[in-house]
C-alpha cells in the first residue's frame, strides 16, 4: 500500500468518526447534556396565544389591539357597498358596482361555487338539497324575487335566510354584488325566453 492511498485512508476514517460523534450530540441516550453550540435557538421563552401571564395586570399573555384598531383590508369607507343598506337603513334599489364582463365572469364563478349545489345553475331552486333531501330551495328566476331590490338579495346572502346559511365570511363584499350582478342576467335571460313563447 502506497503512502498516499494510507494518508487517504486515514483522512477517511477520521472524517467518518467525525460524522459519527456529530450523530451523537443530539439524541443519543446520554445522561449527559447535548452540546449545544447555540443554545438559544432550542430555548426561546414564549407565550402561547391565550396562555396565562403574571407579567400584565390582566393575567393574559395576549395584548389587546388598540380601541378603534381595524385590521388591513377592513376599513370600510363606502357603507352601502358593504351592507347593501343606504343611510336611511334602507335596502340598497340596484346595485353600487358596475357591471362589466368582469364583474359578470367573476359572479358566475362564485354562484358556481356557492349557490349552485342549492339552487342548481339555472337558479330554478333545483339543486342537490332540493334533489337528494327534498329540502325547499328559492326559485331565483321566481317573480317575487326578480322583483326584490338588491340589497335585499345581499342581505340574504350575507346573513341567510330560513335554511340558508349566512356566507358574510366566505364571501367577500364584492363578490356578493358579483353574484347578483350574475343573478340579475340569469333572471333577464329567463323573462326574455318567457316573452318569446
Amino acid at each position: 500500500m502506497s503512502r498516499m492511498t494510507r494518508t487517504r485512508s486515514v483522512v477517511a476514517v477520521a472524517a467518518l468518526g467525525a460524522l459519527g460523534l456529530q450523530g451523537c450530540m443530539r439524541g443519543c441516550s446520554s445522561s449527559d447534556p447535548p452540546v449545544l453550540i447555540n443554545f438559544s435557538m432550542f430555548n426561546q421563552p414564549k407565550l402561547k396565544a391565550q396562555a396565562a401571564s403574571a407579567f400584565f395586570y390582566d393575567g393574559m399573555a395576549m395584548r389587546p389591539p388598540v380601541p378603534g384598531t381595524i385590521a388591513r383590508g377592513h376599513l370600510h369607507e363606502d357603507r352601502a357597498f358593504v351592507t347593501g343598506m343606504d343611510g336611511g337603513g334602507e335596502p340598497l334599489a340596484r346595485s353600487p358596482a358596475a357591471v362589466d364582463d368582469a364583474l359578470l365572469a367573476r359572479g358566475a364563478d362564485r354562484y358556481g361555487v356557492y349557490c349552485q349545489p342549492c339552487h342548481d345553475e339555472r337558479g330554478e331552486g333545483k339543486g342537490v338539497l332540493a334533489e337528494r333531501a327534498k329540502v325547499p330551495t328559492a326559485n331565483l328566476l321566481d317573480p317575487r324575487i326578480r322583483e326584490l331590490p338588491d340589497g335585499v338579495i345581499f342581505d340574504t346572502i350575507t346573513n341567510g335566510k330560513g335554511l340558508m346559511a349566512g356566507y358574510r365570511y366566505p364571501i367577500g363584499a364584492a363578490d356578493r354584488w358579483a353574484i347578483i350582478a350574475y343573478v340579475r342576467g340569469m333572471q333577464k335571460k329567463s323573462a326574455e325566453m318567457e316573452a318569446a313563447k
